[in-house]
């Protein structure tokens, strides 16, 4: 489990700094893995090689939103729902964090580790770290290539 503190400016202008939580379980990742053709791996690497920057930025999103929680008091249980993931989606905190994460590599890199169990956090090569890095980067680039494409502004 990860938790994280996000500052950001509300809608007043107030400077706001709150500790979220994220977290995905081993049957989760399983689930995912299963879920796509050949993997999530496979599929990541056809986003990056077709240069799909949108999929890649619809595929991350999909990380956060299906991470994001609320542990128990008693440490039990990790609650996730709809209505707590739409309430922290329409916030400002989910703003700050999607913009951090897919401006840093090093940040998204340490959001996924975080959000793993630890021991499949500490079975990744670092090798296959170097490698996220780099794709996040690619993933950025597109990103910032898309932005200074866009003529609708």
């Amino acid at each position: 489990m990860l938790t994280k503190k996000i500052t950001y400016e509300d809608f007043d202008g107030n400077s706001i700094t709150e500790e979220f939580q994220f977290n995905l379980t081993k049957s989760e990742l399983m689930k995912m893995e299963l879920a796509e053709e050949g993997g999530m791996y496979a599929t990541l690497e056809k986003m990056v090689k077709e240069n799909n920057t949108p999929k890649l930025v619809a595929y991350f999103d999909r990380f956060i939103r299906e991470s994001y929680g609320k542990k128990s008091a008693d440490g039990k249980k990790f609650v996730k729902n709809a209505e707590l993931t739409e309430d922290f989606v329409s916030s400002l905190a989910y703003d700050e964090l999607v913009v951090e994460l897919l401006s840093n590599p090093d940040a998204a890199v340490a959001f996924f580790q975080g959000i793993i169990p630890k021991e499949l956090s500490s079975q990744i090569d670092q090798t296959e770290i170097e490698k996220a890095k780099a794709k996040a980067n690619i993933a950025a680039l597109g990103a910032a290539d898309a932005d200074n494409n866009d003529t609708t502004n």
